[in-house]
Parts: C-alpha cells; sequence; structure tokens
C-alpha cells in the first residue's frame, strides 16, 4: 500500500512511527510521512524516514491509506482517512466531535468503539475498527528498555522511587500555576525523584519557571525528550491533572494522582491540595480500591498490549480498500472544506 503518516503535531511523532516500523517489517509498502514543519521545524526522525512538509508532494503521492492522530486533514487527498486518536481523555469534548474528515475510525479499545459505533449510525459516513492504539505496540517493546536508566538514576540520587510530573498544557485545565509547592514538599518528605516532562505547547513562562525549579532541587529533573512514553515506562507513579497521558499511565498498570481533575469518571486519586501530595503518594501506591480501577479501565479503554495493533490497523485498511476501494476525495460541506483549505492550502 502507499501510506502516508500524517505528522500534524510533535506529539503525533510517537503515535504514527509504530506504523513505520510495521509496514517495514511486512514489506511491500511505500510509506511517507507528512510533517507539518511550522508545528515540528526539527523533525527528529528526518534522516531515518522519508518525508515532506509539501501537502502537493502528498497529493502527488497519490495515498491509498491515510493515518491520521490529529483532528483533521485535507479532503482533497486521495486515500482512505484514519482517525487513530491522540490519545484516550474522553472526557474532552472534542474526543467525540465528528469533523466529517474521516472514511474509518481505528478505536482503542471497547469503551471508544462503543461511543464512535453510535456515531457511525448517527452519522452514517464513516466506519468504525477496534484495533487498539499504535503507540502500545512500542510500550510493548520496550517495556524493560530503560531498566538500566532507571536504577541509575535511582541509585545516583539515593532513591527507592520514580514519580513523573505530567501536566496538560491548556491553560484552563492545567495544574502548573498551583502545583509547585506540593511538588516541592513531596521530594523533601518522601524518598522520590521527580521527573518534569512537559507537553511542547505548553506556556514559555510556565516551561522557564519548572526549569528553574528543577536547577534549584536536585532530586528534580526536567527532561526536555519528545518521548513521553520513555518515562512513563520508567516511572513508579505519575502526576497530573486533565491530560490524556493519564490513561496512558494506567493502562500500564501504575497508580496516578491528579489535582483537581475535571474528569466525571475517575479511576484514580485525584487531591484537591497540593499539600496533600505526600500523603496521596503513600496512599495510590497501596489501595486495593485504585488497583481494581486500574483494572477496568485496561479492560475498557485498550486491552491491546499485545504487539499487534499496527498490525491489526494495516489488514483493517487493506479490508476497507478491498469493500470500498480507494476514495479519490472525500465529501464535505462548505464550512469544512474551508477549513481544510485555510489550515493546509490548496493543490494544483
Amino acid at each position: 500500500m502507499k501510506i502516508v503518516l500524517f505528522c500534524e503535531q510533535k506529539y503525533a511523532i510517537n503515535i504514527l512511527q509504530p506504523l513505520e516500523v510495521e509496514a517495514v517489517k511486512e514489506g511491500g509498502h511505500n510509506v511517507l510521512w507528512y510533517v507539518q514543519s511550522k508545528n515540528i521545524p526539527d523533525f527528529p526522525l528526518k534522516d531515518e524516514v522519508k518525508w515532506t512538509d509539501s501537502i502537493q508532494e502528498i497529493y502527488d503521492f497519490s495515498p491509498e491509506v491515510i493515518f491520521v492522530p490529529c483532528n483533521i486533514v485535507p479532503y482533497y487527498l486521495p486515500g482512505v482517512k484514519i482517525q487513530i486518536f491522540h490519545g484516550y481523555a474522553a472526557e474532552k469534548k472534542d474526543h467525540w466531535v465528528i469533523r466529517r474528515y474521516f472514511d474509518t475510525y481505528f478505536t482503542q479499545g471497547p469503551f471508544f468503539t462503543r461511543g464512535f459505533n453510535a456515531l457511525a449510525k448517527k452519522y452514517k459516513d464513516f466506519e468504525v475498527v477496534e484495533t487498539g492504539w499504535p503507540r502500545q505496540d512500542w510500550i510493548y517493546a520496550n517495556l524493560h528498555t530503560f531498566d538500566p536508566e532507571k536504577e541509575a538514576l535511582l541509585q545516583k540520587h539515593g532513591k527507592s522511587k520514580l514519580a513523573l510530573y505530567a501536566p496538560t498544557f491548556s491553560p484552563s485545565l492545567t495544574s502548573l500555576p498551583f502545583i509547585k509547592e506540593g511538588l516541592i514538599k513531596l521530594v523533601e518528605e518522601k524518598d522520590v525523584l521527580l521527573i518534569l516532562k512537559f507537553h511542547p505547547l505548553t506556556r514559555i513562562e510556565w516551561m522557564n519557571e519548572y526549569k528553574e525549579l528543577a536547577e534549584k532541587h536536585e532530586h528534580i529533573l526536567w527532561v526536555e525528550d519528545h518521548n513521553i512514553t520513555k518515562y512513563q515506562i520508567m516511572a513508579d507513579v505519575m502526576i497530573s491533572d486533565t491530560s490524556s497521558t493519564v490513561y496512558e499511565f494506567l493502562l500500564l498498570d501504575k497508580p496516578v494522582i491528579t489535582y483537581k481533575t475535571i474528569a466525571k469518571d475517575i479511576y484514580w486519586l485525584d487531591i484537591q491540595q497540593p499539600e496533600e501530595l505526600p500523603e496521596a503518594f503513600d496512599r495510590v501506591l497501596h489501595d486495593e480500591a485504585y488497583i481494581s480501577k486500574r483494572k477496568w479501565i485496561i479492560d475498557n479503554y485498550d486491552p491491546y498490549l499485545d504487539g499487534q495493533v499496527c498490525h491489526r490497523m494495516l489488514d483493517a485498511a487493506r479490508d476497507y480498500i478491498a469493500r470500498h476501494g480507494v476514495p479519490k476525495k472525500r465529501k464535505l460541506n462548505l464550512w469544512r472544506k474551508y477549513t481544510s483549505i485555510k489550515k493546509f492550502g490548496k493543490i494544483k
């Protein structure tokens, strides 16, 4: 198949890369990445994969399949347009918005499949296939890759546990302006090393504030690496707020603490005051109720930590083409066409 991996934002790199790996492993595919240079000025895979920042080149490539983690793809591109999602944050309204750009939705697990099947019956112009989330394949392959690095870090700092603080970038939802003193209290009172890993769209003033915090405290580390999943695999506990990374961490069967999450259904420990962090850290590690709630998330949100997600995705894409052929473009209303052209421009 001629495959486009549509990478509009930096966080999409890690979601799409397992599909590249699986396509190369299968053989017989021609894979081209679209990388939006405005959002990703330095593409970390630039010397490893075939890529372009030109929508015209993508059109001329004439793909049969386009995998998209973000919310929009140019309607005028040929190929089956497949939404593969950028996370698990079901409480965020835009997760369920149908923008009519996609021919099929590849869902992560039963909870999402039920929701999008209901929407498919309403709109009647897309299909739904449950495959799992592609990032899970990378996780499966690297579950123990970073064990030596984690052990070395803990030994260096004389700590026994590793915590990851990964807040959302959204100004209305983030814990960044409120939780700093709680994080300091945590590392001073508990046997824990804290890693700070922020979303690339986080406000620069918050980035600088927490970089300065890491410089002042020897047991708080700032990391720039674009790969948050590495630190999720390494960490024993994650601290966050209203972010899809919460679900990614729970799916590793590890405990999460959030600060004032807006999620209606909470499967972790949520605190209302930053100073509650040290006590919450002890509690969340051992409480059987939280272990049971994590099991529900794994079974319903994404039970596919089997290394076969991308294989299922490629199979499902082939099946769609076998039944429907390759769409020349996507039929859309004028507003959606305008939005698509405004964002990505026109082609010849």
